[in-house]
């Protein structure tokens, strides 16, 4: 464990080399990378035991949530804002698994469901509760520090164009 901040430092530095105007972005920045980096590490020591990684537990989650328990997989994509090849992948390790089955879509012959089976939902639910438990509620802040912080991301990300924001 280092006993200084390095991003501060390379802050520090920016502002050194005459870059003040950037100092603050690049901290910015550099700290949501490193911030999602032990996010990320501290998800993936809890759903490797279970046999997930985090994309295959969000589609899993998705698919739990959904009223009838598929999805095309289009859909999912969009729901996910990953790539389809990105949704094809994790449907196929998620199904050799028996976690999903591909489905035919009763309506439209061009569009394949994935529908989460029973052994899915469960692992859903019990990956679900070791997350909320142990990563979601637990980040380190208050409830009104979340809030600021997503309703800042939130803005950041509509400004980028993730999504159409609505009005208030």
């Amino acid at each position: 464990m280092l006993s200084f901040d390095p991003i501060d430092e390379a802050r520090r530095q920016w502002v050194a080399h005459g870059w003040d105007a950037a100092a603050d972005g690049m901290a910015v920045v550099t700290s949501i990378i490193r911030v999602q980096h032990l996010v990320m590490a501290r998800i993936d020591s809890l759903l490797k035991p279970l046999g997930l990684t985090f994309s295959r537990y969000e589609l899993l989650a998705l698919l739990d949530f959904s009223s009838r328990g598929s999805m095309p997989l289009g859909k999912i994509g969009a729901r996910l804002q990953v790539h389809h090849a990105s949704v094809t992948n994790a449907v196929d390790r998620l199904e050799a698994d028996g976690l999903v089955q591909r489905l035919p879509h009763p309506d439209d012959r061009r569009t394949t469901l994935a529908a989460i089976t029973p052994a899915g939902r469960r692992l859903a639910r019990r990956a679900t509760s070791v997350l909320n438990e142990q990563v979601f509620t637990d980040l380190g802040w208050d409830g009104d520090e979340m809030t600021a912080m997503f309703d800042t991301l939130k803005s950041f990300r509509a400004g980028a164009g993730d999504f159409e924001a609505s009005s208030p």
